[in-house]
């Protein structure tokens, strides 16, 4: 891709996130696009959110799942950007008219209390840097109608985030296995989805690392107080209008929120 189409494809997924109608994927309006491409359509959108007074408030993973890397014909995660104004209140009801086409994972979000620059990042250096962690919920979303996504499709879109929830009970990471936290995700009082942490990379801690170090290629570290959601634990779940969804990890608490009516 050229700029000019970078810039296009940008403006078509922020339209989409605008009018809340999902556009056609990128991977089929622009076939040679690339992640590269894709990264930095990502972040054209980024700082136009930056310009209109947002901030970088941390990073998230995605793809860390082996069964959706097979699926989209990948060998690594990839990661998007968390803004300030994606942090959800717990307990609080989120508008469904915030959204395109909502689901939503469950996660372990490590909040940082210093900075952390790759190349070289290790898990002992997460571990170290990670002030606590808490139960979290990722509101992922897709611009992209019918969530018909390549890997470069969801990189372009801020790798399909929309907001996230933070539980209100922060854990030491000396107080647990961050690998082997069982977790259950219900809707409307209903266990949808179990898993388990180490699902993730098989150490979340792993995906942060490896998120440092990629973002080393960026010229782009940590900064103390930077939340870092390495990834989902389950499968997503589709929301609607009415529904309350609360995930529990055994050993770190449990976090919700409930999704209403309105924009």
């Amino acid at each position: 891709m050229d700029a000019a189409e970078r810039t296009r494809a940008a403006a078509a997924l922020w339209d989409a996130g605008v009018s809340r109608v999902p556009i056609a994927p990128l991977t089929e309006s622009y076939p040679s696009i690339v992640a590269t491409d894709a990264y930095e359509i990502q972040q054209i959108n980024v700082q136009r959110r930056i310009d209109g007074g947002a901030s970088v408030r941390g990073y998230k993973v995605g793809l860390t799942a082996k069964a959706m890397q097979e699926l989209l014909g990948v060998d690594e995660p990839d990661f998007g950007h968390l803004l300030g104004d994606m942090f959800v209140d717990e307990s609080s009801v989120v508008p469904m008219g915030r959204f395109v086409q909502p689901r939503v994972e469950p996660e372990v979000a490590f909040v940082l209390d210093r900075p952390v620059r790759g190349p070289g990042v290790t898990v002992a250096d997460v571990l170290r840097a990670t002030a606590f962690v808490v139960p979290a919920i990722e509101i992922v979303d897709s611009r992209i109608a019918d969530w018909r996504i390549g890997l470069a499709d969801t990189i372009a879109d801020n790798a399909s985030s929309a907001a996230l929830v933070l539980g209100g009970s922060p854990t030491l990471l000396t107080s647990i296995d961050v690998r082997l936290l069982p977790v259950t995700m219900a809707v409307n009082g209903e266990v949808r989805e179990k898993g388990r942490t180490d699902a993730v990379l098989g150490n979340p801690a792993v995906a942060v690392a490896w998120l440092a170090n990629r973002l080393a290629e960026f010229g782009v570290g940590f900064d103390e107080g930077d939340v870092i959601m390495p990834g989902a634990c389950t499968r997503m779940i589709a929301v609607a209008a009415g529904d309350e969804v609360r995930v529990e990890f055994e050993g770190l608490g449990h976090v919700g929120v409930a999704f209403g009516e309105g924009g």
